[in-house]
């Protein structure tokens, strides 16, 4: 499906990829291939003059409320870089970085400031894992008035289904979901 959107008023959030999460296996798309969707789109967006935003959760400040599944934790305690962004995503001094303490990359940081210093309207949403960091950003950029673009090869989760159910059932009623590629050759 065709799609496009302006690049000056663009902006491609990306969430967690950073050495905890990406150390995780996901599905259906293993985080080789987020990180490689990922570092292709942002580059190509970049050199059009997309800001590219690229969100990290400080792992061991995140809320620890009283639930009946806690995610779970390394053995042996969290890794000190485990929060750091890996390099594969290219990160350039031109990018914002977003460091947060929840699922979702707007409560409590910078980044719908960030966004609207720039004349930002549209959000593509990138990064894992789909159905909690990505969808609890989304979410809250829906509600906020942005407008949304899901580049579903470039997002994965701790399960196939959790990652469908997300792309099928709730980003297409907030936004329009696309591959990575149809996203890249949309911008203008």
């Amino acid at each position: 499906m065709d799609i496009q959107f302006d690049a000056k008023t663009t902006a491609l959030v990306v969430i967690d990829l950073q050495h905890a999460i990406v150390s995780r296996e996901t599905a259906p798309y293993s985080p080789t291939d987020v990180i490689r969707n990922v570092r292709t789109l942002a580059d190509t967006l970049r050199s059009h003059g997309v800001t590219i935003v690229f969100v990290h959760v400080k792992i061991d400040e995140v809320l620890r409320l009283t639930v009946d599944q806690s995610m779970p934790r390394p053995a042996g305690g969290i890794p000190s870089n485990a929060s750091d962004l890996i390099p594969e995503i290219g990160l350039q001094s031109s990018d914002v970085v977003i460091l947060k303490r929840q699922w979702g990359a707007f409560y409590g940081t910078g980044l719908d400031q960030q966004l609207r210093r720039r004349g930002i309207r549209t959000i593509i949403m990138a990064g894992i894992a789909t159905n909690i960091g990505v969808e609890s950003t989304a979410r809250a950029a829906f509600d906020r008035g942005y407008e949304l673009i899901f580049a579903e090869d470039a997002m994965s989760s701790i399960g196939a289904e959790a990652h469908r159910f997300s792309t099928t059932q709730i980003f297409p009623r907030m936004g329009r979901v696309r591959s990575s590629k149809e996203i890249a050759d949309g911008v203008n």
